[in-house]
C-alpha cells in the first residue's frame, strides 16, 4: 500500500515528460519543415535569408525602429525568430517594388503578408491600438 505514492509520482513524471516531448517534437517538425527544399530548389529559411540580406541597404534607422515597433507584442523567446521572418518578408515586399528605401507601408505590407491568418485579429488589434493606419491593406486581411 505504500508504494502506491510512488506509481502514482512515476505514472504522473511519465505524462508530463511525455508532453513536454511532444511539444518540443512539435516545434522541431515545423522547423524540419521549414528546412526542406521547394521546387525551385530552395527551402523556405533559404529565401528568407535571401530577402534579408539582399534588403539590408535600404533598411534605415526608421524603418528598423518601426520593424522593433511592430514585433513588440510578440513573446520574447520568439521575437528574433519573428523579426528574421518579417523582415524577410518586408524586403521581398520592397525589393519587388523597386524601392530605394524601405518605408512604412513596406513595413505593414509585409507585417501583414508575414503573419498567419490564425493571427489577424491580434495582428489588427496591435495595429488599432498603435494608431497605425492599414486601410490601404484591408484586403490581404481577407
Amino acid at each position: 500500500m505504500d508504494n502506491s505514492w510512488f506509481m502514482w509520482f512515476i505514472f504522473f513524471w511519465v505524462f508530463v515528460l511525455l508532453f513536454f516531448m511532444s511539444v518540443g517534437g512539435y516545434f522541431m517538425f515545423r522547423k524540419f519543415f521549414k528546412v526542406l527544399p521547394r521546387a525551385d530548389g530552395k527551402s523556405k529559411l533559404d529565401w528568407q535569408n535571401y530577402y534579408v540580406d539582399s534588403s539590408r541597404h535600404l533598411w534605415t534607422e526608421e524603418s528598423k525602429a518601426f520593424l522593433d515597433m511592430l514585433v513588440a507584442p510578440v513573446p520574447k523567446a520568439f521575437r528574433d525568430i519573428a523579426k528574421h521572418s518579417i523582415a524577410a518578408r518586408i524586403g521581398q515586399v520592397a525589393l519587388e517594388a523597386g524601392a530605394k528605401q524601405i518605408t512604412k507601408e513596406h513595413c505593414i505590407e509585409g507585417y501583414i503578408l508575414a503573419t498567419p491568418r490564425r493571427d489577424y485579429r491580434s495582428l489588427t488589434s496591435y495595429l488599432d491600438k498603435q494608431n497605425i493606419d492599414y486601410s490601404a491593406y484591408k484586403h490581404l486581411l481577407q
